[in-house]
């Protein structure tokens, strides 16, 4: 397994376009959560504005990038004919799988802590400035309040499981531009199907199903019971789609060719 590792880690790292999507993520996730957290405006009457959510909005715009970087990890492979050469240099498909999900994982997983601590802070000093003050009853985002460490590190994991269910459906589909589609399909039609669909109960299920809806659960503190999951719970319905992606592309990789 550690070799796998190795070759997995030496094709990531000598590649320019991972290390730079990994960049255009976190940087993008920062600045489109600045962005929400400048058009915030709380009247003195007070608001019922989530800080610590609002701070995250980038998140939804960051996992795009993280996708495409797990789809091309592999679609890169299968389009130059490299992924015959891998599977033969490691004949255990399993280990090829686990070792590409590792090298995924990891650096999104820094990058997505980077970028998530990134939006804390600008949500810090940026929101008291639009009237999210003590005296609405905000206090400064901090990741020492339980609920705000959990949204925080709830969208790092958040943005990992989107890596890994990526990974998976690249696995099964080979196409990079094909597979970027359906990963970029899967994660924002939940979202326009909600715009349109008016019925509360059809609504409600939607977003109990929906990789990314039930996934950004995670990052709320507000308003809680009214959810129709609960924030782990959210999460655990992102990684019961990352993991099945995943397992179905196992069982795929073992009974056909490269």
């Amino acid at each position: 397994m550690s070799g796998a590792l190795r070759a997995e880690w030496t094709k990531l790292r000598t590649v320019a376009g991972p290390a730079w999507l990994l960049l255009s993520a976190a940087v993008l996730t920062v600045a489109l959560g600045a962005l929400a957290s400048g058009a915030v405006s709380c009247p003195e009457t007070g608001c019922a504005v989530d800080a610590a959510k609002t701070s995250l909005t980038g998140v939804q715009l960051g996992q795009a990038v993280v996708a495409v970087l797990a789809v091309i990890v592999v679609g890169g492979e299968y389009s130059t004919g490299m992924m015959r050469t891998t599977l033969a240099a490691v004949p255990r498909r399993e280990r090829v799988l686990l070792a590409k999900a590792a090298v995924v994982a990891v650096p999104v997983l820094v990058a997505g802590a980077v970028a998530v601590l990134g939006s804390v802070l600008a949500g810090r000093y940026i929101l008291p400035g639009r009237g999210l003050t003590a005296a609405n009853g905000y206090r400064p985002l901090s990741l020492v309040d339980g609920s705000t460490l959990r949204a925080a590190g709830g969208s790092v994991l958040y943005l990992a499981l989107i890596a890994l269910l990526s990974l998976g459906i690249a696995m099964l589909i080979r196409d990079s531009a094909v597979a970027v589609g359906a990963v970029l399909g899967l994660l924002y039609l939940f979202p326009v199907l909600l715009t349109v669909v008016t019925n509360s109960h059809w609504k409600r299920h939607l977003r109990q199903i929906s990789p990314s809806e039930a996934g950004l659960a995670v990052q709320n503190t507000i308003g809680l019971p009214g959810l129709p999951l609960s924030p782990w719970a959210g999460l655990g319905v992102l990684a019961a789609w990352a993991g099945g992606a995943l397992l179905v592309a196992w069982l795929v990789l073992r009974l056909r060719d490269a």
